[in-house]
């Protein structure tokens, strides 16, 4: 279990900055949460050392790499047992398409996101890989028209307490 983290306004604004851009230098976080630098950097390390900050990572464009359309499935499965589902996660997750997989509470049982090329992509995943595996009972497909939003948890200002 972990130790309760109390954010402040500082906290959550060094939190908003990191999430804009990663990338930036302590000295340039600093400034613009208003603090010194040698501060804001225990604030940062905290941060991380409490599990807040989880890591970095760069965002990639889909359409560089050919994976244009992404589609979000709802997947219904027929088993009962602990195995046919670990081996259903297992296999599902380890596909290159799948950027996100999620289970859920009710139904669907699984959330699926996944970024193709095209539509003949798509259905390529689907007959060839997703819908082939046994215990797959229902499949539905939601072809994004346009995101308007991505991205963490927390806004700017909003409390949080972990």
């Amino acid at each position: 279990m972990r130790n309760e983290v109390k954010l402040d306004s500082i906290d959550r604004d060094i939190l908003f900055h990191l999430r804009q851009d990663g990338r930036l230098t302590n000295v340039e976080l600093a400034q613009r949460v208003g603090l010194t630098p040698p501060p804001c950097l225990r604030r940062v390390k905290r941060l991380e050392e409490a599990g807040v900050i989880a890591g970095y990572r760069a965002v990639v464009d889909p359409e560089a790499l050919g994976r244009g359309l992404e589609v979000l499935i709802d997947v219904e499965v027929s088993a009962n047992d602990r195995t046919t589902f670990l081996e259903f996660e297992d296999t599902v997750a380890a596909y290159d398409e799948v950027i996100e997989f999620r289970r859920m509470y009710g139904r669907p049982d699984y959330f699926v996101r996944v970024a193709v090329a095209d539509h003949a992509a798509y259905e390529s995943f689907l007959t060839e890989k997703l819908s082939g595996l046994s215990c797959v009972l229902r499949i539905d497909s939601h072809l994004t028209m346009k995101t308007i939003k991505a991205g963490s948890c927390l806004a700017r200002g909003e409390q949080a307490h972990l």
